[in-house]
């Protein structure tokens, strides 16, 4: 067996040219929880939500996912306020088109005049000039979609944004919001108990689009004693967790998990995950199966 609970480097995940311009490791960082509960207001503990940071981008992540929404503006702010001036090499996601009236309140707005006035809050926050991966965190039903991504793709005429994303999308929305800008990325909930992003994946794929599968450790039942899981992960003394990264990462070559936290011992046992290789008859096992 193997030793897999500390981190080596998110390196050992391989890399994916993003918006076939930045090369970043496959392994992510999601900062939506170094934030309080409920994603919302100031961390339980500041001094470890900065840690996290710090320690990321120590064990080689170099793509960190955040939002406007996700405390609102706290994950935001930390970041800027730990790491900058950033590495050379760091990529910062971030989003808007969601807004925050109270803890687990999440209300689409994808006003153009919302994202604009929100863009100018992101690049202030995170004390950048130009955000180089701006998704659409949701389409707003009640906003034409060539209404929100038309005015991205202003913003990324005008400079400000380098690349635009997508999340929790279907087939058809990626292909019309194609025709209005060039996509870089999809955010959908993909996971090894949740898989109902099969098409959108496959057709991010065939684009050479990054896919970045949010809630990507969950392993539900498939992780009960006597399970595949279970069983796969005591076989190389990793986690649940790890095994459900690991998966992930075979699965596609466009895969981009970004596991979030709040705690610098499970950041390391996240990024372990990445020199996890799962046998043939494993990666197939887990495969057939679902939660």
């Amino acid at each position: 067996m193997t030793e897999r609970n500390t981190a080596e480097s998110a390196a050992a995940a391989g890399t994916f040219d993003l918006g076939g311009e930045f090369k970043v490791n496959r392994l992510g960082f999601g900062a939506m929880r170094i934030t309080g509960d409920g994603i919302w207001g100031e961390p339980a503990d500041p001094s470890e939500a900065k840690a996290v940071l710090r320690r990321a981008v120590e064990l080689g992540i170099n793509l960190i996912d955040t939002a406007d929404s996700y405390g609102p503006d706290v994950s935001e702010r930390l970041i800027g306020e730990t790491l900058h001036p950033y590495p050379d090499d760091l990529v910062i996601a971030t989003k808007v088109g969601l807004t925050r009236p109270g803890p687990n309140d999440w209300r689409p707005d994808g006003r153009p005049e919302h994202i604009r006035e929100a863009i100018e809050g992101s690049l202030r926050r995170l004390k950048l000039d130009r955000i180089d991966l701006y998704q659409l965190h949701r389409i707003d039903q009640d906003v034409p979609l060539e209404e929100s991504l038309g005015t991205m793709s202003e913003l990324r005429e005008e400079g400000k944004v380098r690349h635009v994303g997508l999340s929790e999308v279907g087939v058809e929305e990626l292909r019309q919001a194609q025709e209005i800008v060039p996509i870089s990325s999809v955010q959908n909930r993909y996971n090894l108990t949740d898989r109902g992003s099969e098409a959108v994946l496959e057709a991010c794929e065939e684009a050479g689009i990054a896919f970045i599968p949010w809630f990507p450790l969950a392993a539900g039942p498939l992780a009960r004693e006597g399970g595949p899981v279970d069983e796969i992960s005591t076989r190389h003394d990793a986690t649940p967790g790890q095994v459900a990264l690991a998966w992930l990462l075979r699965r596609s070559r466009v895969m981009l998990p970004i596991p979030g936290t709040s705690s610098v011992a499970h950041l390391e046992e996240n990024v372990a995950a990445a020199s996890l290789v799962l046998s043939d008859e494993e990666y197939a096992e887990l495969s057939e199966v679902s939660g």
